[in-house]
């Protein structure tokens, strides 16, 4: 009876650890492809799933992800037969897990060796110099064509990338000749900008210093011709002032001696003092009117007499 309990015991064991084993949870971005006896049966999305036990078997767990192939470089020929090698990156997405699974036999192989294929057959149109420029039309063409290949495998492309380009070595050697050429002539057009800029901000500047000094001795005349003429009518005013007070002193002392009803004989005198004056000591012949010569002796006279 102990023996019988210990052999029940351990087929239960048993017999929860096949039905344990029948319980799955597919994650998230993953699929599991289903065989029964061999066949192909199903395809399990995200969530908790059961088999049949001893009939069902998981075949393939196909990752939905995209995901990256970086293939090692490849030889290829130019159109003007130059050797060279490509690496390429792949980026794809398993679309139809079931045919991922049944498609083909190697998928990762089956893409690295459509993909150099397909890389020497758009190279070998292409000369040298267009290989190296472009870049973008030979990826979009790549992309397309295994797109298309890779449809019957449950496989879409997504985009490829041209990781590298690696031309023979005298090839590169030249091209970091002319590169290093091209660097100079543009360093030296640079300079040659720089230099015809510096000239014309130099002769800028010497002709705005021009501009600044012929407008600095233009005021400077300016000013100087307006202080002349100041001068001059300020000299002008005094003289004018001075013969007017002489004037206006000479026609008080007339009032004053009409006023005081003096003769005619004073005011000849006081004409011929008018007339030293006008001499200004600086005369030595004097001509006086006729009628002024006789009281010229009368006046010289009462001057004699006057000192006396």
């Amino acid at each position: 009876m102990i023996v019988m309990g210990w052999i029940m015991g351990l087929l239960i064991v048993v017999v929860l650890a096949i039905l344990v084993s029948c319980l799955k949870i597919v994650p998230q971005a993953q699929a599991y492809v289903i065989e029964r006896l061999g066949a192909y049966q199903g395809t399990w999305s995200v969530g908790f799933h059961v088999k049949v036990p001893f009939l069902d078997k998981v075949a393939r767990k196909v990752n939905l992800k995209e995901q990256v192939a970086d293939f090692p470089p490849q030889p290829v020929i130019t159109k003007d037969n130059v050797t060279m090698r490509i690496d390429t990156v792949v980026f794809y997405q398993i679309t139809d897990p079931k045919l991922f699974t049944y498609g083909v036999e190697n998928p990762m192989m089956a893409i690295e060796n459509l993909t150099a294929t397909t890389l020497r057959n758009i190279i070998g149109d292409l000369e040298l110099d267009q290989t190296l420029t472009s870049r973008e039309t030979i990826n979009t063409k790549m992309r397309a064509a295994l797109d298309i290949a890779t449809d019957p495998w449950g496989i879409k492309v997504n985009r490829v990338e041209l990781k590298n380009i690696i031309p023979p070595a005298e090839i590169q050697n030249a091209m970091e000749k002319q590169m290093k050429a091209e660097r100079e002539r543009r360093e030296a057009v640079t300079r040659a900008e720089g230099e015809k800029k510096a000239k014309i901000l130099e002769a800028e500047g010497a002709k705005e210093s021009a501009i600044l000094r012929a407008e600095a001795d233009k005021q400077s005349a300016i000013l100087r011709a307006e202080a002349e003429k100041e001068k001059m009518i300020r000299e002008a005013e005094g003289e004018a002032e001075a013969i007017l007070k002489v004037q206006q002193a000479n026609a008080d002392g007339i009032r004053m001696l009409k006023e005081a009803n003096a003769d005619a004989a004073v005011l000849k005198i006081k004409s011929l003092e008018a007339f030293e004056k006008v001499a200004d000591g600086q005369a030595t012949t004097i001509l006086l009117p006729s009628e002024l010569q006789g009281i010229a002796s009368i006046a010289a006279a009462w001057k004699e007499g006057g000192k006396a």
